[in-house]
Order: C-alpha cells, then structure tokens, then sequence
C-alpha cells in the first residue's frame, strides 16, 4: 500500500524547503498535502503546481489537522544549524494524536522530546530522527577505490545548488537504461527518499568518511554508484562534512553542481563563491593524494531564469569547466550521464 504523507514547509516552501521538493519529486509515496500557513492563509485554493510545475500535485494547506487523511508527516524544511520552531509543535502533536508517524530530518530529535515520545507511545506511533545515526561507525578503512564498483559522487559551490537532485537524476536515468546502479543518501531527503542511509553531517567528524565507505560496501554489488554530495568545499560551516564524502567515497568521478548566478555563499552573503573552475580544481586537487579522480560534468541550476538566460548561463559554466553541463530538470541528464558512464 503506497503510503499518503503530509510534509511541512511553513514559510518556506517552494525555494526554502528542498526536503520537501524532494519528497515530492522522488518519494515513493502520495503526498497528500503541503503544509504552509504563509500561503493557505493568502490563498485557500492554492496548490503545489502553483510553484512547481515540475513535482507532484498536493493543496497547500495551513496546518495538519488541515490536510487530507495521512499515515506520515514529514518536516520537510531543514533550517541552518536544524533547530525545531515550536510554531510546528501543534502540527507534531495533531499528526500524533491521529496516529500518524512523524519522520523529521532535524538535528533536534524528535525522539528526544519528551512531549512527542510521550504521545508517540501512547499513539503507537514511530518518530523516525533521521539525521541520528548509527552508533556503531567507525573511521575508514580508505578500501573504497578497491572495490568493485563505478563510484561517481556530486559536490558543489555552495549547499543547496541541487547536489540530491542531481545525484538522484543520474541515479534514475541510469536504472531507466539498464545500468546495475545505486543510489547512496548522506542526507536527510536523500535518506527519507531512499528509507536507508546514514547522515553524515551528524556523525562524529573522524567517522565521516567511514560512514561514507559503509554504505558503499553495503551497496558494492552493483556496477554504478551514485553518491549524494553534501555542502562545499568553500563553505566556511559546512566544508568539512564535504571533504569526508570526497575522501570516504574515493569516487573515480565528479559531477560539480552550481546555481547560475548565485555569487555569495547562501546565509554566508560575505563569503564569496570563487569562479566554478577554481572549484572545480581545488576538489580534485584535495582528492589527488587519497584517489585522484575529476570533474568529468557540470550541473547547473537554472531553475530562476527564463530559457534565454538559462542558456546563456550554460554557455558561461560549460566555459569555466570545458566539461559537458546541463540543468538535470530543465535539460535532462542524458549528456552528463554519458560523462560519467
């Protein structure tokens, strides 16, 4: 039975709720509504389509006790540092108390509190904290290069420039073409998507790469993986999240993902983003003396432009890393998964 899942996203949906683009886009489940008080509460009609055209349909609706029957709700928003707003804390509980999971990709446990533990057990409900990781990891072993499988893994020049996108993008048009491949979630949508993984902006920085290199081997049959990358390399907060995926993963190549126009880190406006090839240079300089390997393809997010702009913006990131590039939703993966195949 598909499950029917309601996903949170006050005051952030479309472009500040990338879990919940994902969850609408890839999970394998009916998204019964979105929720967004910003929105419903402007227009009671309004509907997903109105902002993505490119995702599953759901209403947009103020609150849980709002939306359609559900058996999951999903926050679907992840702000800097993963914090709860206790603005949510009712919806939390409304979906409790109507027996529904909660799955939440927060740094802050759910599980934790002691409210929603309360009612999750007298509900007979799960509270899934995504982001809480095994507690068995341990540092790597630096055998991934070893193993007998294709690793093609994403980076980026900044976080949320469509890394999970991309990565699942190549990922499903690989499978399309009869590749043995798999598809390895570090994060929270890619996790909640995929119902496995292991979030490695969570785990103890020595274990990050050994997080990295378990979930290859786990997944080392197969003849393709796709690593979902997490951060940048130049991001002052989450770099070193990143360099662990790079040398845990040893990927025999990259694919370096960047939003057209974006020029400053987001919520780090002081930061410059360097020029894509300089970017593109550095990882993998930094992945030479663990497992040489190269940006062999460009994504671009062009989502904000219009096509004139989009193509012109190709045109300046194909110049800055002479690789082939594309928008995976605007153009399709077909050239970047030849790339890397």
């Amino acid at each position: 039975m598909t499950r029917r899942i309601a996903v949170l996203a006050h005051g952030g949906f479309p472009d500040d709720a990338k879990t919940a683009t994902g969850i609408l886009r890839y999970a394998d489940a009916e998204v019964v509504a979105v929720l967004d008080r910003e929105i419903a509460e402007a227009d009671p009609d309004a509907r997903v389509a109105d902002y993505h055209p490119d995702v599953a349909d759901a209403p947009i609706v103020a609150s849980s006790a709002a939306a359609p029957a559900f058996d999951a709700l999903a926050i679907g928003i992840a702000p800097i540092g993963g914090g709860f707003d206790e603005s949510w804390r009712t919806d939390v509980i409304d979906a409790i108390e109507s027996g529904a999971d909660v799955v939440s990709g927060l740094h802050y446990f759910l599980g934790d509190d002691p409210e929603f533990a309360r009612l999750a057990d007298e509900h007979g409900v799960e509270l899934w904290d995504v982001r809480r990781p095994p507690d068995d990891l341990t540092v790597s072993e630096a055998i991934a290069r070893e193993l007998d499988t294709e690793i093609v893994a994403t980076v980026g020049t900044d976080c949320s420039v469509g890394k999970m996108t991309t990565t699942r993008e190549l990922y499903e048009a690989a499978v399309d073409r009869g590749v043995d491949a798999g598809f390895i979630p570090t994060g929270q949508t890619g996790i909640i998507v995929e119902d496995w993984g292991i979030p490695v902006d969570r785990t103890v920085s020595d274990f990050t790469a050994g997080a990295v290199e378990r979930m290859l081997r786990e997944r080392s049959d197969r003849d393709y993986l796709f690593v979902e990358g997490q951060g940048s390399i130049t991001h002052p907060a989450y770099s070193p999240v990143t360099l662990g995926i790079l040398h845990g993963a040893m990927p025999d190549s990259l694919v370096l993902c960047h939003e057209a126009g974006r020029e400053r880190i987001h919520g780090y406006e002081s930061v410059e983003i360097p020029n894509p090839g300089y970017v593109a240079g550095l990882y993998e300089s930094l992945a030479e003396s663990v497992a040489p390997t190269e940006v062999v393809a460009g994504a671009l997010n062009t989502a904000h432009l219009d096509a004139e702009g989009a193509a012109a913006a190709r045109d300046r990131y194909r110049s800055q890393l002479t690789v082939p590039v594309a928008d995976p939703i605007r153009d399709g993966v077909d050239e970047l998964l030849e790339a890397v195949l």
